[in-house]
């Protein structure tokens, strides 16, 4: 006979909200939840299952017996079977047995709202509560001022299981990581650290983009209050925190969200829709409610609980295209005869301005890859309503651009001038991910060409014309010291190069961007906006040197930068100036401290030889492959 007491913790307006889609905090109510009810300590359970005949919670504690704890179905057609468990507590693990109306289907299935999972391989659920003490409160009142998109944003690329490995080669546990990588990114000056997925994942090769746990942080690297005490050493080092989020695709794996109750409940039914050609992975139905209602809350979840600071939102381009990697006959037009996916574009509207309205002060980031306009636009206005889309375009360029030979840049000029007629379009961030170091593409470094010194001084050269650019800014870890090997998920960085010059000055490079970045108001105050850009000139292919003005709100705080792309040193160059007075060179990507010859700018004075349309101008020396700041 079961003990399984009736128990709700669902009001009729819960249940409402959640037939319309609109109950952005289920994790309040659905999964399990350790409590004392009657003076009886145990946990409730709650899981969605429509089509289910019985639904039963399995585990250790009933030698995984069905029919042991069946829980209730609830009477207002929800679909939702509840109930409360006495004696089952905090550390067991549980599965649900779902024996479905279609046809008899029998499923186990961990809890779609589990906050924490067995270590992969195993995959049950574990009942999890922590009673983490947060000690951010400073971080989390003056965050809105550090997350804006008129403040400097410097992103590091992490993924936390290879970024460094223990002295036995196992994972660093994440308070080992607050340790070590809150101290090493605060050195380095990045203002935000963006994660890889850490939502619970079956499979080490996915890097965590086939998500099985939404609500779960990986166990790999510890328990949830482990996760929250990494986040919390971030915050009080004044370090914000991205979560890579991934509601494009699930994967089909036994235990998890597929054919859960052995119906099509969270994936579309529809294999046009529903499924993913490129990741053999299930895809949401975007149009069903109660799925809205389960992304918008989890959305919320990692915002609310964990305290993060934005979601960079994965492939949102197979999101709203409905012939994503599809040929002609695999998909389905709209009603309009089109091919975006109205249902996920709504649904992305709907997640943007619920978190944006219930957590000032935070960010959501696509990586969108076609040229879909409004991706960074507010709703109201007819955008889909992110803060910040990646710029791939001027990646792609960029990386095209710096692999040809120097000799060759002069033809291609207009590769790195192009970015600048769109680049106003969206509010941009200038990507260099994890995506463009693996699968042969090689490592940054190995992607420049030239004898060593080359190589160093145009990944040099790169960084520089990065941070000067228009946008904000993401490298992928390891790119910082010039990582010389492909990223591999299964080691960790290659840190011993650290023991040579080269390295080091790369490092030192990115270091001392991320200060002339945040210590100049001209590199981010109008980084999203026409008026915070100038050229100077771009039409010097036969030296392949650019120059253009970086501007914020005070004219007196205007930076120049000029960009040589060849090994050529290149003296007396004049270059047309805006106003006379004297100036100073900041920042010198071929100083010695870099690795790079020495040849820089000691005074700097305008003097009245017109250039460039302007009455003053300056000469200076360019150094090789380099990029020079003038204030």
């Amino acid at each position: 006979m079961s003990n399984v007491i009736p128990y709700s913790l669902f009001s009729e307006f819960d249940i409402d909200l959640f037939k319309a889609g609109k109950h952005f905090r289920l994790y309040e109510k659905m999964g399990s939840h350790p409590m004392e009810l009657n003076g009886e300590k145990g946990t409730y359970f709650a899981v969605w299952a429509p089509t289910a005949r019985t639904v039963s919670v399995i585990g250790n504690f009933n030698d995984w017996r069905a029919g042991e704890h069946p829980l209730n179905v609830r009477w207002d057609s929800s679909g939702i079977w509840e109930g409360f468990l006495p004696g089952v507590c905090k550390g067991e693990i549980y599965k649900y047995k779902i024996h479905s109306e279609n046809h008899g289907v029998v499923t186990e299935k961990a809890d779609p709202f589990s906050r924490y999972c067995e270590l992969p391989p195993q995959n049950a659920s574990i009942i999890w509560e922590d009673t983490y003490k947060w000690q951010d409160k400073d971080w989390m009142g003056y965050r809105k001022d550090k997350n804006s998109l008129d403040r400097p944003f410097s992103v590091y690329e992490v993924h936390l299981g290879s970024w460094k490995k223990s002295k036995d080669n196992t994972f660093l546990t994440y308070s080992e990581l607050a340790d070590e990588l809150v101290d090493y990114v605060k050195e380095m000056g990045f203002t935000h650290v963006e994660l890889m997925p850490i939502m619970e994942f079956p499979y080490d090769p996915s890097w965590g983009y086939q998500v099985t746990g939404y609500f779960a942080p990986t166990s790999r690297f510890g328990e949830p209050g482990g996760f929250k005490y990494l986040v919390d050493k971030l915050h009080q080092n004044d370090i914000g925190v991205i979560l890579d989020w991934v509601p494009s695709h699930f994967p089909e794996d036994a235990f998890g969200l597929g054919f859960f109750d052995g119906s099509h409940l969270y994936e579309h039914p529809d294999r046009r829709k529903g499924y993913h050609p490129d990741w053999k992975s299930l895809i949401f139905n975007y149009g069903r409610n109660e799925v809205r209602a389960f992304l918008i809350s989890n959305a919320m979840f990692w915002l609310d609980q964990f305290h993060a600071d934005a979601l960079r939102v994965d492939a949102v381009a197979s999101m709203i295209y409905l012939d994503y990697s599809r040929e002609e006959g695999e998909w389905e037009p709209n009603m309009y005869g089109n091919n975006e996916n109205l249902e996920a574009m709504s649904l992305i509207r709907e997640l943007n301005q619920a978190v944006y309205g219930e957590f000032p002060g935070i960010q959501t980031i696509a990586e969108e890859s076609t040229a879909f306009s409004g991706v960074s636009r507010p709703v109201d206005l007819g955008g889909l309503g992110f803060g910040m889309k990646w710029m791939m375009g001027w990646m792609h360029d960029t990386l095209e651009y710096f692999k040809k030979e120097p000799i060759y840049r002069k033809y291609h000029q207009n590769d790195l001038t192009f970015s600048m007629t769109y680049a106003f379009t969206e509010n941009f961030m200038l990507p260099f991910s994890h995506d463009e170091v693996v699968y042969g593409k090689q490592s940054l470094l190995y992607r420049m060409p030239g004898d060593e010194w080359q190589r160093f001084a145009n990944l040099r050269l790169l960084f520089g014309y990065m941070f000067t650019h228009p946008g904000t800014n993401l490298i992928f870890m390891g790119g910082e010291f010039g990582q010389s090997s492909e990223w591999n998920f299964q080691n960790g960085l290659d840190w011993y190069l650290l023991q040579y010059d080269f390295h080091t000055g790369v490092q030192q490079l990115v270091k001392d961007l991320n200060k002339v970045y945040k210590d100049n108001p001209a590199l981010y105050e109008k980084q999203f906006s026409p008026e915070g850009f100038q050229w100077i000139d771009y039409g010097d292919h036969e030296n392949s040197v650019i120059t253009f003005i970086r501007k914020g709100h005070d004219a007196k705080n205007d930076l120049i930068v000029v960009c040589n792309f060849t090994p050529a040193l290149r003296e007396n160059y004049r270059i047309g100036m805006p106003k006379p007075g004297k100036l100073k060179e900041i920042l010198n990507s071929d100083d010695k401290k870099y690795g790079g010859s020495g040849s820089s700018n000691k005074v700097i004075k305008t003097s009245k030889i017109p250039c460039h349309g302007y009455e003053k101008s300056i000469e200076i020396t360019l150094p090789p492959l380099s990029t020079i700041i003038i204030k």
